[in-house]
């Protein structure tokens, strides 16, 4: 579902991504793990479009980036490490607005809304305008934002970080739920318990480099589940 093959990113003479590849099969939730500086936003915003790789290729659900955008982006939902919201806007409009986005009948935009209002609990917020939001509510919407499509790839970077434990425990619910139902879900975070509680997969990049990647169960194996032990020895 998710493909990246020998991706290289620079800025000048600085390179922040270096020759990595990846892949990530349906209804996998890997985790992307880092130090700061690392690499992990830079290779996102390659993966979501909104940088194109020195060289290399991004393929998302089989399609191209970069080549066909538009076919690749349908695919997947993108939640960034600072969630945007118009703040003019009300949460249900700005998920109606994103709902004209992607094309989709107005009767299932309505449908849609309705059953994210249960899945993460923003019916008494959702028609305040985003500028009354507090981090944990603007998060909220822009996660329902990124599944209204259904799509079948989630891209997400640094999740939980500013959410009261009520939040977190939400939005770690309903991705676990969702990879097993076929979401395929790449994250981005430096929080080791996410990742120990949610992933399926790891892979940790230093320097822009993939230096480690295992499946949850190889790092038990390894490393007696001593997940942070290991990420410290790697990331020295």
């Amino acid at each position: 579902m998710i493909e990246l093959r020998n991706v290289t990113k620079k800025f000048g003479s600085f390179t922040a991504v270096d020759d990595i590849s990846l892949k990530i099969e349906e209804g996998q939730f890997f985790g992307f793990l880092g130090p700061n500086g690392a690499g992990k936003t830079t290779t996102i915003k390659m993966l979501t479009g909104l940088y194109e790789p020195t060289s290399g290729t991004c393929l998302v659900s089989g399609h191209d980036v970069h080549r066909k955008p538009l076919s690749a982006k349908r695919s997947f939902g993108y939640v960034p490490d600072q969630p945007f919201l118009y703040e003019k806007l009300t949460g249900r409009e700005f998920l109606q607005f994103v709902g004209g986005l992607f094309n989709m009948p107005a009767e299932d935009v309505q449908t849609r809304i309705g059953e994210l209002m249960d899945v993460f609990e923003i019916g008494h917020f959702i028609d305040k305008r985003g500028e009354e939001y507090s981090q944990g509510m603007r998060q909220r919407i822009v996660l329902s934002a990124a599944l209204l499509h259904n799509p079948r790839v989630l891209i997400i970077d640094e999740p939980i970080v500013g959410l009261d434990p009520r939040s977190a425990r939400l939005v770690k619910d309903t991705l676990k739920r969702k990879t097993k139902e076929g979401l395929t879900v790449f994250m981005s975070t430096h929080l080791l318990e996410i990742v120990e509680e949610l992933c399926d997969r790891i892979a940790i990049i230093k320097d822009g480099r993939i230096i480690y990647e295992e499946t949850q169960a190889g790092v038990a194996r390894s490393f007696n589940g001593q997940l942070e032990a290991m990420f410290l020895e790697l990331t020295k």
